[in-house]
Formats: structure tokens, sequence, C-alpha cells
């Protein structure tokens, strides 16, 4: 059986994780509040490109840019988006076993992977799986020079064939307690949901109804001089935007998966203290009637 002192030290040990977890999980809750503040102020914009988008793309030959070239694949490249840190609950998890899930249908040999994030960066590199790309330290400050750079090494090596096929996995934020994991193709472009490939029939009459309003607004719309250019100059643009909207939908997602985290093991560890308590409550019991029936003891024994 523990001793006092013993139990006392474990208490003691469970409230300086308790404060951590705790002062980690506000820290989490500020950041959480600005990430989601970015993700709302982006989303309208990659929406509505996206829209304008699909809404052109049926009006025109995909040979007026490579981008929208459709090939044969044999080389696949993943786009994995994680977080730079842990203690975010199975945030990472989820995202790197979909991701492996991806690969092995594609072929380990077949297919490249871009690692946004450390702990993309260390899963992948010690499987020895072909890394393409390493992308770190985004955590400390999120720019949209990422976004940039990033679709700058997926376009690169699109255009010259070294890739046929792109897919990024990341989390898309929904609220603090809920992130959904996504896989969407990234290139080649094609119109509709790039989702589809990875949930073939599956369509919400939501979805059915928002392509119904998106070809209502863009129906009837003059295009000068062409569309043919214009979506050659939207193409590289809205290539950048969904890049930058995933970026910051992983950040507000691992925030929210964080905050969860630590508001969970705070708890524990109130549980855990409270535990401790009254055990040590029941121990020093013991011990005081130990010494009081020693005492009673050595009295009687005097007596005789």
């Amino acid at each position: 059986m523990a001793t006092l002192k013993e139990i006392k030290s474990r208490m003691s040990s469970v409230r300086g994780i308790e404060q951590v977890t705790r002062a980690m999980k506000m820290v989490a809750t500020v950041k959480l509040r600005r990430a989601q503040e970015a993700i709302i102020q982006a989303r309208p914009y990659a929406f509505k490109i996206k829209d304008l988008l699909n809404n052109c793309m049926p009006k025109i030959e995909t040979d007026i840019n490579p981008l929208l070239a459709v090939r044969e694949p044999s080389k696949y490249c993943v786009v994995v988006v994680t977080s730079d840190r842990g203690l975010c609950g199975s945030f990472n998890t989820n995202i790197l076993n979909r991701a492996v899930g991806i690969i092995d249908s594609y072929g380990k040999d077949n297919t490249s992977v871009i690692a946004v994030g450390r702990k993309a960066r260390d899963f992948f590199k010690r499987r020895d799986y072909d890394l393409l790309a390493e992308y770190t330290d985004f955590s400390k400050k999120l720019r949209f020079e990422h976004a940039v750079d990033i679709t700058d090494t997926i376009k690169t090596q699109y255009l010259s064939h070294d890739l046929d096929r792109v897919d990024v996995v990341y989390h898309e934020f929904k609220s603090a307690v809920k992130q959904d994991l996504i896989a969407e193709r990234f290139l080649p472009l094609k119109s509709g949901d790039p989702r589809d490939d990875f949930m073939p029939g599956v369509e919400s009459e939501k979805e059915i109804e928002k392509e119904e309003v998106s070809a209502e607004i863009f129906g009837d719309m003059l295009f000068e001089p062409s569309v043919e250019e214009v979506v050659n100059a939207i193409v590289p643009k809205y290539l950048v935007v969904q890049m930058w909207r995933i970026l910051l939908e992983s950040m507000a997602s691992e925030q929210g998966a964080r905050m969860t985290a630590m508001e969970n093991a705070t708890e524990s560890a109130n549980e855990m203290i409270d535990e401790l308590q009254l055990f040590y409550n029941k121990a020093r019991q013991s011990s005081i009637t130990r010494d009081l029936l020693d005492i009673v003891g050595g009295a009687e024994a005097l007596k005789d």
C-alpha cells in the first residue's frame, strides 16, 4: 500500500499536469478564435471562384490549359496536411491513416508525398516513402506565401509530367469539437466537386440545390474577352486560393482538436486528483486509527 508521502507526491504531479493542460487549452482557444475568423473570411472568395470555374469548364476544351488536361495517371502525389506539434488528440493520426490508405491504393512505388507539417514529414520519412517536398513550422505564422510555394511545387511537377494526379488530405473545420477528414483531387482540374473521386455517388440534396443556384447565377453571364482567356487567368489563382483555404481549414481544425483534447485531459486530471484525495483521506484515517490502537494497547499494557 502506498504511503501518505507517495500519495501526496502523486497528487502534486497530477496538479502540475492539470495546470499545464488548462493553460494549453486557454492558448488553443485564443488561437482557434483567430484561425476561425481567418477561414470565415477566406471561404466566400474560395467558393465563389470555384463556382465560376465549374461554370466555365463545360464551355471550353480542356486542351487550352495544361492544368486542365486529363491524362492516364501513372505517377501520383498525395499532399498530406498535418500539424507541426502534437497534443491534439487523433487529429494527425486520422490524416496519416487516410493518406496511407490512398497511397496503398495507388501503389507506394508510384506515389510521392508532399508533407505539410512536421508530423507528416516525420511519419513518411521514417517509413521510407518518396518525400517530394516538405513544409514545416507553419504554426508559428501562417502566411499566404506558404500556399504559393506549395502550389508552385505542385504545378512545376505536374506541368513537367513528373506527376499525373495530385490529391490533398486535410481536415475541414466545422466547429471547435468537429472537424471533417477530407480527401480531394487537386490536379488535374475538372468541373464539379473534387471530392467525388473519393465519395462516388454521394451527393446530398443541399449540394444539388447549390449547383442549381450556381447555374442560375452564372448561366447568362457574358465573358469578355472570352471564356478561354478568363479560364486561363483564373486557374493559377484558383489553385493558390484553394491551397490557402486548405491550410486555413487545417490550422483552425488543429486548434479546435487541441482545445478539445486539453479540455478532456484537464477533466481527467481533476477526476484523478479527486480519487487520489479520497484515497489519501482513507489512508490517513487508517494511519490515525492504527496509531490510536497502538496508544490504547500501550496504555492497557502499562496497567497490567
